[in-house]
């Protein structure tokens, strides 16, 4: 069985602390971490790296990650994706989610946010959203 420390994760995002911030913390949890500073450098590691994981921010200099998460549908077997942003906006989610996105989190975020998505994501689990979705389903009271 694979461990953590068989997994490699590739972060692409312009922002040198959050990036650096995110390398410590997985690292500190086993999994080995590249780093990329835009969608340009991140599209060559994908590819030279063959990552278990990437972690993209969506608005970068030079490209961008919805043109990272487009690049990857083109590939036979792309590795799962988490977006993260400080972007509000519904349809962006919206479009992350149906360029298949497997966790898009909204800045800031706790790290272990981050790392429990990662670790779902590994074990093959569904997001918390649909879970909490399903669970907050309103019930009619009987009375």
């Amino acid at each position: 069985m694979a461990t953590e420390q068989d997994k490699t994760i590739l972060i692409i995002d312009d922002d040198r602390e959050i990036a650096g911030t995110l390398q410590m913390v997985l690292q500190n949890n086993g999994y080995r971490v590249q780093l990329a500073s835009n969608g340009v450098e991140g599209q060559r590691l994908i590819e030279a790296l063959k990552p278990d994981l990437v972690i993209t921010d969506m608005m970068m200099p030079k490209m961008g990650g919805f043109p990272v998460l487009e690049f990857l549908k083109t590939l036979d077997s792309p590795p799962p994706v988490i977006m993260v942003t400080a972007n509000e906006g519904g349809r962006h989610k919206a479009y992350a989610e149906m360029l298949g996105v497997a966790d898009y989190l909204r800045k800031p975020f706790a790290m272990e946010v981050l790392l429990e998505s990662v670790r779902r994501i590994f074990a093959g689990e569904e997001k918390p959203a649909e879970t909490k979705a399903a669970k907050k389903t309103p019930r009619k009271r009987s009375t």
